[in-house]
């Protein structure tokens, strides 16, 4: 939204129009309630010029940072493996 959209001056309706992409899903995205699936990233390529593994690498980036943030103790307590000591 904050990337593309908003400087663009595009609504996530006039998106929805023209890619083909529901403004539900549009707007689940949007929200985080939803992920970039294959379809949706080749939709968005098109769209905006540029590639679906930009918009998979988006999502992939996303996924990882909202894991790290609800599961960041219980990953910060995983040891390092450590070849010379085993």
């Amino acid at each position: 939204m904050k990337d593309f959209l908003l400087p663009l001056g595009i609504t996530a309706y006039r998106l929805s129009k023209e890619s083909s992409i529901p403004q539900t899903r549009i707007s689940e995205i949007i929200k985080g309630k939803r992920r970039i699936t294959a379809d949706t990233a080749l939709r968005l390529s098109k769209f905006f010029g540029n590639s679906a593994k930009f918009w998979l690498g988006l999502q992939d980036d996303f996924d990882i940072e909202e894991e790290l943030r609800t599961k960041h103790k219980e990953i910060n307590s995983i040891k390092q493996f450590n070849k010379d000591a085993a």
